[in-house]
């Protein structure tokens, strides 16, 4: 089984400072780092609004063009559920009350996926062993696309900065259908863990959650819409939404100057929060209207080295983080524009796919 260790023994300064100045933050702002009555506003008007959508679909049948902008509306709304309310959730900053956590982070079996094989995989492998070759199941797309240079590359790789729409597109049902029963029949959710034996509980939520999802995405919109009508808005709503989920964390992690690790290579290793600032970009920090929609996931530096802490307040704390990379001549990745991101991501595509020179 592969290992790695972080060189927390050396350079732990920079994470000492920059903690004490978020920690003073919220002392002196008298706040919780959760976050509280502004989060539960939003995460009720995202999921009022998925009802809302849901119901007008189903039996009040508008026009097709309409039905249409609805369903991408709604795959929309659902990665908004996923980004805003499951994630805070999943990471227990939702809230200071750990039931109320718990319920965020199970609004991920609404769209059915499985809380608990998330918060393995990403809360655990994901953050701990972040852009490091077998180690971060996020990185692992084989043979599918290549990331970094550290994977394979097969001669189909050189289109992948053009297919990238349709593979993200389809990732949601890919989790959905395939991925979760994977992990559930072999007993290990990514390639670092073992087998794991669930409890009687998460035995009953896992299948619970596969059989509601598909009696209310699949069964009850055909009994009253037809397979046809029901097959075209469920594929337009389930592309919507992995290409917003996927696209989102892969500006996160996938594009130029952010950097890759292998747990085989006997490269000098970094402390943990300093590997997070080299492995992780921000992109678009002044659009309020993406730090509402995308849960602050457009803050992925500031989320890395404060998971605990909620979206809500890191514009204010990514200042204190740009103040520290600055005095510890840390680089801070950051993207101007989500665009500008994307088209990062895109040339990160083109180069990896093709051999060097």
């Amino acid at each position: 089984m592969l290992n790695y260790s972080f060189d927390n023994k050396t350079d732990n300064t920079f994470f000492s400072a920059l903690r004490k100045r978020v920690n003073d933050h919220f002392a002196n702002s008298n706040v919780r780092p959760t976050g509280g009555r502004k989060l539960l506003l939003k995460a009720s008007l995202l999921i009022v609004s998925a009802i809302g959508i849901y119901v007008v679909l189903l039996f009040f049948t508008p026009p097709v063009a309409i039905s249409l902008m609805l369903c991408c509306a709604m795959g929309l709304n659902l990665s908004l559920i996923g980004f805003n309310v499951m994630h805070d959730g999943g990471h227990q900053s939702f809230s200071r009350h750990g039931w109320v956590n718990s319920v965020a982070a199970h609004m991920l079996n609404t769209l059915g996926g499985s809380a608990h094989f998330w918060q393995v995989k990403h809360n655990i492998n994901h953050h701990t062993y972040t852009n490091i070759e077998g180690m971060d199941s996020d990185i692992n797309v084989k043979p599918f696309m290549r990331l970094h240079e550290g994977q394979p590359l097969l001669w189909f790789h050189r289109f992948q900065h053009i297919y990238w729409v349709v593979l993200y597109g389809v990732s949601y049902l890919a989790w959905v259908f395939y991925e979760d029963f994977q992990k559930y029949f072999s007993g290990r959710i990514s390639q670092i863990d073992g087998q794991k034996k669930l409890t009687i509980g998460q035995h009953v939520i896992f299948w619970t959650t596969k059989i509601l999802y598909i009696l209310f995405y699949v069964l009850i919109p055909i009994y009253f819409l037809g397979f046809i009508s029901w097959l075209v808005g469920f594929l337009l709503i389930t592309f919507i939404c992995g290409v917003s989920i996927s696209i989102v964390f892969q500006l996160a992690h996938v594009v130029e100057g952010t950097q890759f690790f292998s747990a085989d290579s006997g490269d000098k290793k970094n402390n943990w929060a300093i590997h997070q600032v080299r492995s992780t970009a921000d992109f678009a920090t002044r659009s309020r209207v993406l730090h509402w929609m995308l849960g602050g996931l457009n803050f992925q530096i500031e989320h890395h080295l404060f998971p605990r802490i909620s979206h809500i307040h890191y514009p204010a704390i990514s200042q204190y983080v740009k103040q520290t990379c600055h005095e510890y001549n840390i680089v801070y990745h950051e993207y101007k524009s989500m665009f500008a991101a994307i088209i990062s991501h895109v040339t990160h595509l083109y180069h990896l796919g093709r051999p060097v020179r």
